[in-house]
């Protein structure tokens, strides 16, 4: 990889028009929202629901992010599909679009063992011309990546971190200690609550879903962490992680943030994944939106 990805990256919404289909200017306007605060793109994650986008879809997404993005922040397309030829087609074809890397997911419903975890991200990495990540978040696949899999990976040239999106800090440690003596290999933190602890431990990044809804709050875990002011880091941390912990108790993490989105003026439409929102959900998340829609002098 020519350049290491270091920072936020925000794991972006996909807008939908009110007829249902993908809103590439809508997106667009998402996209801007996060360069303001110099937070990059990670695309078609489970915050952009790619479980209920088609293929045609997904790369209408990556190529709209890329093209607004323009060089100014590093975009990385999520790829996990269920096969791994599937995994390739669609690797290959946003590898073309100019990504800086991709994020693969290990296989859903699919239940697997580690040798052949290993088998499915090496005929990736070896077919798709760009960085890749591996993605690991069991409680959505059920298939866990262990820290020892994931050494055995940054063997490959091509395997160049991990997106740990297990929850845990005990997770998240168990890769930094894997990574400690690997220079070519990254570990980013997926669950919010952990991208400050994250970057004191070692992480380049982290993937943040809350960003969507405050852009800002995380953007400042990582300036100050960058500048050196580790009190300032950890003051945006409690920030993020109070709207965390308040948004997440309502609904599936992902709707809700979608949710809180449009309640603070964004446009980015509702979700497709089935999440009904009760009045007293869509009161609570107005409340939420509110509380945290202004970030404290930090």
């Amino acid at each position: 990889m020519s350049k290491k990805i270091q920072g936020v990256l925000t794991a972006i919404v996909t807008p939908f028009a009110p007829t249902g289909e993908v809103c590439t200017q809508r997106l667009r306007t998402q996209v801007q929202r996060q360069i303001k605060y110099g937070n990059g793109i990670f695309c078609n994650g489970t915050n952009g629901e790619f479980f209920v986008l088609d293929m045609a879809e997904k790369l209408l997404v990556t190529e709209t992010c890329v093209d607004e993005v323009a060089g100014k922040v590093p975009v990385v397309a999520h790829i996990g599909e269920i096969s791994t030829a599937t995994t390739i087609k669609l690797g290959k074809a946003v590898a073309a679009m100019g990504v800086d890397a991709v994020s693969v997911i290990a296989p859903y419903f699919v239940p697997l063992k580690q040798n052949e975890l290993i088998y499915h991200y090496s005929a990736i990495a070896d077919a798709v011309p760009v960085p890749v990540f591996l993605y690991n978040i069991p409680n959505r696949t059920g298939n866990t990546i262990e820290p020892a899999t994931a050494a055995k990976l940054a063997e490959h040239p091509n395997i160049v971190g991990i997106k740990d999106s297990a929850g845990s800090y005990e997770s998240l440690k168990g890769f930094l200690d894997a990574a400690k003596d690997i220079p070519t290999f990254d570990v980013l933190s997926g669950p919010d609550h952990l991208a400050h602890q994250g970057f004191l431990e070692g992480c380049s990044a982290c993937i943040s879903g809350l960003a969507n809804v405050s852009p800002e709050g995380v953007s400042l875990i990582w300036k100050h962490f960058r500048d050196g002011n580790i009190e300032k880091s950890k003051a945006a941390q409690d920030f993020i992680s109070g709207l965390r912990k308040d948004l997440y108790a309502i609904a599936f993490a992902p709707a809700a943030v979608k949710k809180a989105a449009l309640m603070l003026g964004e446009d980015v439409g509702d979700s497709r994944y089935p999440i009904v929102f009760s009045e007293q959900d869509l009161a609570a998340v107005k409340e939420v939106a509110a509380k945290y829609a202004v970030v404290p002098a930090l």
